[in-house]
């Protein structure tokens, strides 16, 4: 098995990335994607990418990907 290529004090952490953009409801703003996170049950280190995204509305999953793969979680598959 291949480790990810992104990982938060050695843990993987894109699937659960993943979970939570597949379960957060779109639009959504970051208060949203922290709820869904916590909802989902991820790490604090997921929650905490979550809670750093810029306050602003996310129209789907893809447009939360990008901004977070321009802070180096890159390379999600959701």
């Amino acid at each position: 098995m291949t480790p990810a290529k992104h990982a938060l004090n050695d843990e993987p952490i894109d699937d659960e990335i993943a979970q939570v953009l597949r379960t957060a409801r779109y639009p959504a703003n970051k208060d949203a994607l922290v709820d869904a996170a916590r909802e989902a049950g991820v790490s604090n280190d997921v929650i905490t990418l979550f809670d750093g995204l810029p306050e602003q509305d996310y129209t789907d999953a893809n447009s939360v990907e990008q901004l977070l793969g321009s802070n180096g979680a890159s390379g999600l598959s959701i």
